[in-house]
């Protein structure tokens, strides 16, 4: 055997063992009553099928050769309350292990939507999250199904086989022992197969998630689909993964599936043997067929159990795999945990300021170059610039949705890197370029922003978002459901929608993430007035890429190419003729060339 072969099945045990141990301990304190409840339901399974074959020498020479009817209603009535006890075993096993099951998927759905919520943005940017939901949907049930497994196996396989087998040597010792024989090559065979196995089952889970995430991206983006006539791209792409899919499903059928020759022959070749030594053994040597009725029964039963302990390690493979790697996922370490001694946030003017700041996403070049600047307490402070100078990136620092490579943010004073993260982000209202709605209610997507407003303090918050109205001619008004990510809205809406939550939070910190870019010019208006009110006693940092909404802003601060290149009030800098927010003024003036609204991944 080479090295690479010792070392595949090393690692196939110990991952096999490492993880039972793992889910063992998680999860077995919790549910160690259920569980010897239904090893004790197993157990009489299993007394009960070893019974039936037992009884079966009684039957034969009892009733039929000895002709003894002062038995038969005895021996009936046994092989009845045998059933009636397996019948009563089989359902109260199945019922508890399936609580049990479900309770284990429910906690590790739990968790695993817990520990999602502890990462970075910056997971998420890396992740796809239409594959991330598809993988952890495949692979949920592999935690489960380690346990059950092994519980059944030994509590139902082993017992049921081990008794059949104390039937079968109490019967005919010699026979028992030509019968095992066979057995040594068939568990190299699938020892072997068990091996090849794992590797096949990782590979499809991934190929599998693939598939399902690209479903649900196309789902998702319909609408541009179909605008870009993009079905035929889409299909080519998507109908080659399930090519991949389906040709790596077909080889774990394959490999899965040759433990059925396998067994079969050796059954096959086991009860053909004892068949024809028992014909022998009744034909001349006069012996009685009583025990060797009882013997064949046995070994006719315990076929099944025997097939499923030798698929064992194989159903274990693929149940490891999946388990796996729901652990990987929930062995993350999150990167942005608080620090020891991290204490709340004291707010005091709520005055920001970036001191030289420099940052870059993964594998990418800087975004930031060492950026300083003071957004003054209670004022706004408008990021102007060219699309991709940084602005959006500078937003996504205050509340630390990514921590800068090299300097400081401070929120009056304090570095926000040495607070608690809850703290920071609980004094702050944030607005997005891309408005985002949760499923539910319109009344439920306000709340978002401040889990205790009430009724009122919503619908307030919506009439400032010039929202009311437009809510009021819903359905159900605030009750009313607002779809897949307010699929039922228009965009200008949903911007609104998203505005009233912000305004609902009452955080002494507002971020507006160019929040006016999917309104109507006259949407825009209200809003920009409802703005206006909701900055008033509040530290605003507002990104707009239509320089007319920010003329009354504090300070404008302007960037290009990660760096402040200016800072100044509106008149200050419109009136330097080589500056370079004088040439976007003057390029957005009646007659300029307009810039385009939308950012591309700043």
């Amino acid at each position: 055997m080479s090295d690479k072969s010792r070392t595949d099945r090393h690692l196939t045990a110990e991952t096999i063992t490492s993880v039972l141990k793992r889910v063992i301990a998680e999860n077995g304190r919790d549910h160690i009553r259920g569980y010897l409840f239904a090893i004790f339901c197993l157990a009489v399974v299993a007394g009960s099928t070893a019974f039936t074959a037992w009884i079966m020498e009684a039957v034969v020479n009892e009733a039929f050769a000895n002709r003894r009817a002062d038995l038969v209603a005895w021996i009936c009535g046994a092989i009845l309350l045998a059933f009636i006890l397996r019948g009563f075993a089989t359902y109260g096993q199945a019922v508890a292990l399936s609580k049990i099951g479900n309770s284990i998927v429910a906690r590790y759905q739990r968790r695993l939507y817990s520990h999602l919520m502890t990462l970075s943005v910056g997971f998420f940017s890396e992740a796809r999250s239409a594959r991330l939901a598809a993988q952890i949907n495949q692979n949920i049930n592999g935690i489960r199904d380690v346990l059950n497994m092994t519980v059944t196996s030994i509590a139902r396989d082993l017992l049921t086989l081990i008794a059949l087998i104390g039937v079968m040597i109490s019967k005919d010792p010699l026979l028992t022992g030509i019968v095992f024989l066979v057995a040594p090559p068939l568990l190299l065979g699938l020892r072997y197969i068990s091996k090849r196995l794992k590797f096949a089952t990782r590979e499809a889970v991934l190929i599998n998630s693939h598939v399902l995430g690209a479903i649900q991206e196309t789902i998702q983006g319909i609408t541009i689909v179909k605008a870009f006539t993009m079905e035929e791209q889409l299909r080519a792409k998507v109908e080659g993964i399930i090519d991949q899919a389906e040709k790596r499903s077909n080889r774990i059928a394959r490999l899965s599936e040759r433990t059925a020759p396998m067994t079969e022959t050796f059954a096959g070749v086991a009860i053909a043997s004892v068949l024809g030594y028992s014909a022998y053994q009744a034909i001349y040597g006069g012996v009685l067929p009583g025990a060797m009725f009882a013997f064949i029964a046995a070994l006719l039963m315990a076929y099944d159990p025997a097939r499923r302990l030798a698929r064992l390690q194989i159903s274990l493979e693929r149940a490891v795999v999946n388990a796996r790697m729901i652990y990987e996922i929930l062995d993350i370490e999150p990167h942005q945990r608080d620090r020891p001694g991290a204490g709340p946030l004291q707010i005091s003017k709520a005055q920001i300021e970036f001191r030289t700041v420099s940052f870059s996403y993964a594998s990418s070049k800087p975004i930031l170059k060492d950026v300083s600047f003071v957004a003054e307490g209670g004022k706004t402070t408008a990021l102007v610039g060219p699309s991709g100078a940084g602005k959006s990136t500078v937003i996504s620092l205050i509340p630390r949705f990514y921590d800068p490579a090299q300097g400081q943010v401070l929120i009056d004073g304090q570095d926000i890197a040495h607070v608690e993260k809850q703290s920071l982000r609980n004094n702050v209202a944030y607005v997005s370029q891309q408005p985002y709605l949760f499923e539910g209610t319109i009344r439920d997507n306000i709340r978002y922003g401040r889990a205790d407003a009430t009724d009122a303090e919503i619908e307030e918050a919506a009439r400032l978002a010039y929202a009311h109205d437009f809510i009021l001619e819903q359905p159900q008004g605030y009750d009313t459901p607002v779809g897949e990510n307010g699929a039922t809205l228009s965009g200008g809406q949903r911007q609104r929608l998203s505005i009233a939550r912000a305004l609902v939070r009452n955080a002494p910190i507002l971020l507006l993430d160019e929040a006016t870019s999917a309104l109507d010019t006259e949407s825009e208006q209200a809003v920009q007035k409802a703005l206006e009110h909701a900055m008033s006693g509040r530290t605003v940092v507002v990104i707009a890429h239509r320089l007319s909404t920010i003329v009354n802003a504090d300070k404008i601060v302007v960037m290009q190419d990660g760096t402040v290149v200016e800072e100044g009030s509106h008149d200050a800098l419109a009136a330097r003729i080589d500056g370079l927010y004088a040439r976007l003024h003057n390029l957005q003036a009646p007659g300029g060339a307009l810039e385009p609204e939308r950012k591309a991944g700043e």
